[in-house]
Order: structure tokens, then sequence, then C-alpha cells
């Protein structure tokens, strides 16, 4: 099922019709298209503003070309000449109109072309020179054969003159102006889409090594096996302080913990096949022993020996007494279990008053039994170190300390337990010359099912649940447990509050008990 997941992210189904544009695609269309709207939005008005210019400057040229012009050929319009012949006796102005209505010569109109020839207009053209002058707006007059003119006209005397200058000039200039910024807005469009499409790549870069990394963690074969996820995003592209590398970067945080988690959890499976293999050796054992001397016990009752008849009470008795000790150690396993439960539940703590004094030297007094070639030393106040908390499970705290240090060193170790006590509550510290404590197994040395003796062996490799309910005594009274190792120095801290604060989850007090 994971891996068919993988796949499905590494290669998505074809959706039906038109696929989605990318991000990329998006950013560079728009950008572009932006920019496009501002460019020719500018072209516009630049176009607009450069058009006034030009004909206000037409317009004040004409102003001045028809006052020159009246005032020239005032003398000739007596004589009834043509406007013809009229331009010819004038100084050369190529795209110069003269149109004059004369008592005499009547309607006549000619313009001078770019070359300084004069050409006559003929009817239908002055007809389009009238039309036009009779229209609303500017005097602009478009000649058909000729060109477009601006125009005006003025009286003389009992005449009128009609001036006009060609607009091919301002028309030219419009055009290059219109070409050459069509020629850069494409070009710099397509310079723009070129820089953007680059930039928007190389920025998007930290995105695309994220879904490539995301796409190997997705293929890799996280359930079975050993559990490791070692890719990462790069560290260029993974750079926090930029805003898209912040998503490399936390991707490869979560990586770092779901790696963390996925070992952690690993490691508590391979202590908990260690724990049951070491739990079912434990149990086989004595079960073993439980089946062998029953069947002893029955074989001496049903089939008993006629020379002695004490001999199958003997065999029953000496039976019994050994599935008696067997039974004792399963349980003693089976209660360290139920124990560990319900403290993680919050349970099986009935708090009091606690002498730590009283309860050291008889947790030593206990241990000298227990590990003769050892020597104890028990280092109390002269006043008594009292607290609150559970004095059986305190007791318990105490009395595994002392067992790990007597089952894990050597014989002749010197084992000092103290007591002292400040303002905030109380320490106890169980100190050893012995060995120490093996470095690979310091970080995991209060896990549950942990062992420093990897054997089977009941008197040394135990069931790793002695320290594990030390620490969840101590946590249950709000308390800390530290150690500190070295060769010959091996000191085990627990640090006690003097009153434990009142959770929802712990077992009613020793006084509540009793009223």
């Amino acid at each position: 099922m994971a891996r068919a997941s993988a796949e499905a992210v590494a290669n998505p189904p074809e959706t039906r019709g038109r696929p989605p544009w990318t991000l990329q695609r998006r950013l560079i269309v728009t950008i572009v298209s932006i920019v496009s709207m501002i460019l020719v939005f500018v072209a516009i008005t630049m176009s607009a503003i450069l058009g006034q210019v030009l004909e206000g400057r037409l317009n004040s040229q004409l102003d001045a070309t028809t006052q020159q012009t009246a005032s020239r050929i005032q003398p000739m319009l007596f004589t009834g000449q043509s406007a013809a012949e009229i331009l010819t006796q004038m100084p050369s102005q190529p795209g110069l109109l003269l149109a004059v209505e004369t008592p005499v010569g009547g309607a006549s109109a000619a313009v001078m072309d770019a070359d300084g020839v004069v050409v006559s207009l003929n009817d239908e053209q002055i007809d389009e020179l009238v039309e036009g002058l009779r229209g609303d707006g500017p005097l602009v007059i478009d000649i058909e054969g000729l060109d477009t003119y601006r125009v005006k006209g003025v009286p003389v005397g009992q005449s009128v003159v009609l001036v006009g200058l060609s607009r091919s000039d301002v028309t030219a200039t419009m055009g290059q102006m219109l070409i050459t910024i069509g020629l850069l807005t494409a070009g710099g469009l397509i310079l723009l889409a070129a820089a953007t499409a680059w930039t928007i790549r190389a920025g998007l870069a930290p995105l695309r090594s994220v879904a490539d990394t995301a796409e190997r963690v997705a293929t890799l074969p996280l359930d079975q096996g050993e559990v490791r996820i070692t890719e990462r995003v790069p560290s260029e592209q993974s750079d926090p302080r930029t805003e898209i590398g912040r998503v490399g970067a936390s991707l490869n945080v979560l990586l770092d913990h779901v790696d963390d988690s996925l070992t952690a959890r690993q490691q508590n499976e391979e202590r908990m096949r260690r724990f049951v293999a070491d739990a079912s050796h434990e149990l086989r054992t004595p079960l073993a022993s439980i089946r062998g001397y029953s069947e002893l016990s029955l074989r001496a009752l049903t089939h008993p020996q006629p020379a002695d008849p004490s001999w199958a009470t003997e065999t029953t008795m000496q039976s019994l007494d050994r599935i008696q000790a067997q039974s004792l150690r399963m349980t003693a396993l089976v209660e360290d279990l139920l124990l560990l439960a319900r403290l993680d539940e919050g349970q099986e703590l009935v708090n009091g008053s606690v002498d730590l004094t009283r309860l050291a030297l008889e947790a030593v007094g206990d241990a000298r039994p227990a590990g003769p070639d050892h020597t104890w030393h028990v280092d109390v106040p002269d006043e008594p170190v009292s607290i609150t908390g559970d004095a059986a499970r305190l007791h318990q705290v105490v009395a595994n300390l002392l067992a790990n240090a007597r089952t894990h060193t050597p014989a002749g170790t010197t084992v000092t337990l103290s007591v002292e006590s400040d303002e905030k509550g109380a320490t106890l510290r169980v100190h050893d010359d012995g060995p120490g404590v093996d470095p690979s197994l310091r970080d995991e040395l209060f896990e549950r099912f942990a062992r420093a003796d990897r054997s089977r062996a009941r008197q040394t490799g135990g069931t790793g649940l002695g320290l594990s309910i030390v620490r969840a005594i101590v946590d249950a009274h709000h308390g800390r447990i530290h150690v500190d190792s070295r060769p010959g120095d091996t000191t085990f801290e627990v640090t006690l509050p003097a009153q434990p604060p009142r959770t929802e989850g712990d077992g009613p007090r020793a006084e509540d008990s009793t009223q």
C-alpha cells in the first residue's frame, strides 16, 4: 500500500482536459502581461503627447505661413491669377497648399509636391476641400491622391485665401516612433520573459529539490529491515534566511525528527523482542521446573516405594518447595511488569510522611547479607530527613539501586548510600568505586528491558526492569534521577521534592486514608 502511494505521487495519473499551468508558467505570463500593459500604456501616452507637440508646431508654422502668403499674394489676386500660377511665382515650399477665390478668376487650388512641382487640383479635389471645410472638428483635409493637409483660411480684400501645410512629416515621425516603440517593446518583452524565466526557475529550485527529496523518501522501504532516512534537501537549497529555503530547512527538520523517531521505535522494538526472549526464558525455566516437580510428586504418590514408606512424603515435600520457589520467581517478574503499568497510569502511590534517614539505614542493613563480599557504608545526617511520599516505593528505589551496585560491581567494591536535605527537598546518592557504566548503555540505562549484561543468567542478566522501575517511581514522586559514571567513580543521584504537587492521578495520601 505504501509503495503504491509513493508510485502515485511520483507518477500521477493523467487528468482529463487541459493540463494545469505550472507556477513558473503562471508567474512568467502574469509578469510579462503586466509589463506589456504598462509599456503599451506608456507608448500610447508618449505618442499622444508627441502628436500634440508636432501638431502644435505644425499649427504655429501654418499661422506664420498663412500670414506671409496672404501678404505676398495680395497684389496677385487683383489680376485674376489662379492658385497654380501664384504658387509658381512663390519661393519653393514643398507640401504647401493654396486655394483662392476671387471675384475675377473664381475658385482654384493647387499644391506643391515634395519635388517642388506645382499640381493643380481638379474639380473633384476642390469639392473635397470645400466639403472638408464644412465639417466639424479640426481643419484637417484629406485630399484623395495627394496627402492630408492642415489648412487655415484668411480673407484678403474681397477674396478668400486658404493656405494648408502637408501633415506628411507629422505622420512620418509618428510612424517611425511607433515602429521604434513596437520593436523596443517586443525586444524588451522577450528579454524580460527570458530573464523572468531564469530568475523564477532559479528561485523555485529549492521547491523542486524539496519535491525530489520527498519523492525519494516516499520510495524508501520503511516497513521492513533497518529503517533509516538519509535523504535530505541539499544545504544550498535549504537556507532558512530565504522564504523558499525555509521550506527545505523545515523538511530537513521533519526528516530528522522522523528518522530519530523511527530509530527510537526500532530500538524499542529490539528491546521488546529481547525482553520477550528473556522473559520467555525466565518463565520457561520455572515452568519446566514446576512441571517436572509436579510429575515427580504425582509419580511418588502413585508409585510409592514399599521398602521406604516415607519416600513419597519426602519427595512430595521437596517438590512442593521447589514449585513454590519457582512460583515466587515468576510472581516477582509479573509484579514488576504490573508495577510499571500501574505507575504509568498514575496509580500505586500512597503518600505519607517518609523518614529517608531510617529508610537508608534499613536498606543498607538489608543489603549487607545479600552482598557480604562488598563493603557497605551509610552517610546520613543526625536529624531525620522527612519528605512526603510512598514509603514502600521509595524503599524499593533504594533497594534496586543498591542491588544494581551489588550485581554489576566485583567483590571488594565499596558502596556508599548518603542522604542530604535542603529547603526544596532531599537527595539520595548511591556511590560505588566499581568499573562504571558501559558508555554504550549510558543513554538507555533507565529504559525498560535495558541490561548491562546481555546474558540470560539469572544472577547477572536479570530482566532489565530494576532501573526502569526506579525512574518510574521517582517520576511519580515528581523527582529527578541522574547518573554520573566513570571508572572508579559512579554515582546515582535521586532528588525528591519535600512536598510533591498533588495531581489528579495521584493515589490517596496516608493521612487522608486514615480519616
